[in-house]
């Protein structure tokens, strides 16, 4: 069981930046990739941007060039920061961490509860 905890979310004007944090407890030395996901009201949860145990990352059209994912993975914490965001950006966003277990092959999704992010236009 991985545990994830979001924080940094909150009310920022258009052009302006958050940082959110996803710090993971348990057992994290089964997790492979992180990631983090939003989901506005009304439309379904999209990738926003995900990094791989090594450090490969893959990022939303909608975002690149303005969000950046990073991990610690001496701390199990991974991080978005985000710049010039954009009314558009609003939405609950959630942090995701993904395990393989090597014996079974199971692969499995954890999810945090979601840190609320508001960009006022």
């Amino acid at each position: 069981q991985v545990q994830l905890v979001e924080s940094g979310g909150g009310l920022v004007q258009a052009g302006g930046s958050l940082r959110l944090s996803c710090a993971a407890s348990g057992s994290t030395a089964s997790m492979n990739a992180m990631g983090w996901y939003r989901q506005a009201p009304g439309k379904q949860r999209e990738a926003v941007a995900t990094i791989s145990s090594g450090g490969s990352t893959n990022y939303a059209d909608s975002v690149k060039g303005r969000f950046t994912i990073s991990r610690d993975n001496a701390k199990n914490t991974a991080y978005l920061q985000m710049n010039s965001l954009k009314p558009e950006d609003t939405a609950v966003y959630y942090c995701n961490a993904r395990t393989y277990n090597s014996i079974t092959y199971r692969v499995t999704d954890y999810w945090g509860q979601g840190t609320q992010v508001t960009v006022s236009s």
